[in-house]
């Protein structure tokens, strides 16, 4: 009898300690996907989420206007190559003073397009007296000179559409663009022509550039301006640059 009692005694503390190692297990089971939980809030709160920092990276990338591939604004302008004289008159000479016709109506293309805007600039810069100016350009042009360039086109291959722009001088261009267009090959890409002009309106100069530029696809869709109208021609050339490329 003695023995029944203590043989139940015994199970029963078997049985008692069992349960309390399982509570404990359970407990403890708890408290670790508790402990679980709180550390993967903790790891959510402190994550960057990748899609945010992929746009605001796009965004810091862009540069105005939008456009079907990679576009090249280079331009000629009297006002980016002539260093001025105290003396200079702004009604008589107003291309010369920046910013000049043509360096005004880049600006404009460049905005509409948000393309790369390059100013071709010579090493030796010209007079800021009309008159001196004009004589030196027509000395260039009966020497069919090459003006030296201060630099050229970085990844020029990047781009396939280029605007190029220019004054009408000597009834055709100023010889540096001649320069720019025989250093930088412009083979296989599209090209726009913009010009600003007097009276002689674009003369022989889209003949002179598609010489110098023999594997150009030269557009004949052309934007063209008086010289004193230039000023006055931000939407009309917006609205021409904007066409081209596609823009709403």
């Amino acid at each position: 009898m003695k023995r029944k009692i203590l043989t139940a005694i015994t199970i029963g503390a078997i049985l008692l300690a069992s349960g309390c190692s399982n509570a404990a297990n359970q407990a403890h089971n708890i408290a670790t996907a508790g402990n679980a939980e709180e550390n993967r809030d903790e790891s959510d709160t402190t994550t960057e989420d990748p899609s945010t920092e992929t746009k605001e990276t796009t965004e810091a990338g862009e540069s105005g206007g939008s456009s079907t591939g990679n576009v090249l604004v280079a331009y000629f302008s009297w006002a980016d190559n002539a260093v001025l004289d105290e003396n200079v008159d702004a009604v008589t000479s107003p291309s010369v003073i920046p910013p000049g016709n043509v360096q005004q109506l880049a600006g404009w293309v460049q905005e509409e397009t948000g393309g790369d805007l390059f100013t071709i600039r010579v090493t030796e810069p010209y007079p800021s007296d009309w008159d001196e100016c004009l004589d030196r350009a027509h000395e260039e042009r009966e020497e069919d000179a090459r003006p030296e360039l201060e630099g050229r086109v970085e990844n020029l291959d990047e781009y396939d559409t280029a605007f190029l722009g220019y004054p009408n001088w000597w009834y055709g261009v100023p010889m540096p663009l001649l320069t720019f267009l025989e250093e930088n090959d412009l083979s296989g890409k599209q090209v726009y022509l913009f010009c600003s002009h007097g009276t002689g309106g674009l003369a022989q100069s889209v003949e002179l550039i598609t010489e110098a530029a023999p594997d150009a696809v030269i557009s004949e869709n052309i934007f063209d301006c008086y010289e004193e109208d230039a000023a006055s021609s931000q939407e009309e050339i917006q609205s021409w640059a904007g066409e081209i490329i596609g823009v709403d």
